[in-house]
């Protein structure tokens, strides 16, 4: 069986800031889930992973959460063509609240 082609991943400059919102502690947590989860079959649904219904924060398309208690959200936009896969936003979901960059927004 062909192994499956590897993706690009390109961060959008302001996942930076959003990463600064997250304890450190995570952030090799969030590298090592993006790297697993998104550089090989980012098009594929599973149950953490899915297709939004409608545009998330940035223009996302795609909604990837894991982490203690799935807390942790990352929003990214898939390019087949060119086999990339931007990651535009992270963020952490707090019950109701979506929590990017310290910023709240919309569910």
């Amino acid at each position: 069986m062909p192994s499956q082609p590897k993706y690009e991943l390109i961060f959008a400059p302001e996942v930076t800031h959003h990463l600064d919102a997250v304890h450190r502690k995570f952030h090799r947590l969030f590298q090592q889930t993006i790297e697993e989860q998104l550089s090989h079959t980012p098009e594929r649904k599973t149950r953490n992973r899915k297709p939004l219904e409608q545009p998330a924060p940035f223009g996302a398309t795609w909604k990837l959460r894991f982490g203690p208690h799935n807390r942790f959200r990352v929003f990214y936009d898939i390019h087949s063509d060119s086999l990339a896969v931007q990651v535009l936003a992270i963020g952490i979901k707090e019950r109701n609240l979506l929590l990017i960059g310290g910023e709240e927004f919309e569910l």
